[in-house]
């Protein structure tokens, strides 16, 4: 599936194994403020070309750069949002909301209702963001912020 938004000029898609080197590029500038600010930020690139073989990841695509891209990893009865990155350059085109909705549409491909995540506790805009989006978090260990969201069914329960 090729997703395109021609207000902004860019495209969604699934990621293939020669998107590798630019999307841990992509997430390497979208994770250094906080790689400034945050001594026990994990390494937020490292195995971006296994995620790319073994689990479900897309890429957001403009001018023939990648802009963003989504890490999804399905477990026993969730989908875990792995890593989720927009390149500082393009911040503001829709394409952060449009990974998401990609992970909840593949959240109900695979018959699964929910997704979890993790982000720091020194990201606080993000815990925000994804408060809007309609998750709620379920806990905090350590420098960790646990979060999930249950997809409504069809008759909306």
């Amino acid at each position: 599936m090729n997703q395109a938004n021609h207000e902004t000029q860019w495209s969604l898609r699934r990621a293939e194994p020669q998107d590798a080197r630019g999307l841990a590029a992509c997430v390497e500038a979208a994770y250094a403020d906080y790689a400034t600010r945050i001594a026990d930020l994990p390494a937020v690139s490292e195995g971006i070309a296994d995620d790319i073989a073994g689990h479900r990841v897309w890429v957001a695509e403009r001018g023939g750069e990648l802009a963003g891209g989504i890490v999804l990893v399905p477990k026993e009865g969730f989908l875990l949002l792995a890593n989720v990155a927009v390149h500082p350059a393009c911040a503001g085109l829709g394409i952060g909301r449009a990974l998401i909705e990609r992970a909840e549409a593949d959240c109900r491909q695979l018959g699964l209702r929910e997704l979890r995540l993790a982000t720091h506790v020194a990201m606080p805009a993000n815990v925000r963001l994804y408060r809007h989006l309609g998750w709620r978090e379920t806990g905090r260990s350590g420098t960790k912020v646990r979060m999930r969201k249950v997809l409504p069914t069809a008759d909306g329960t």
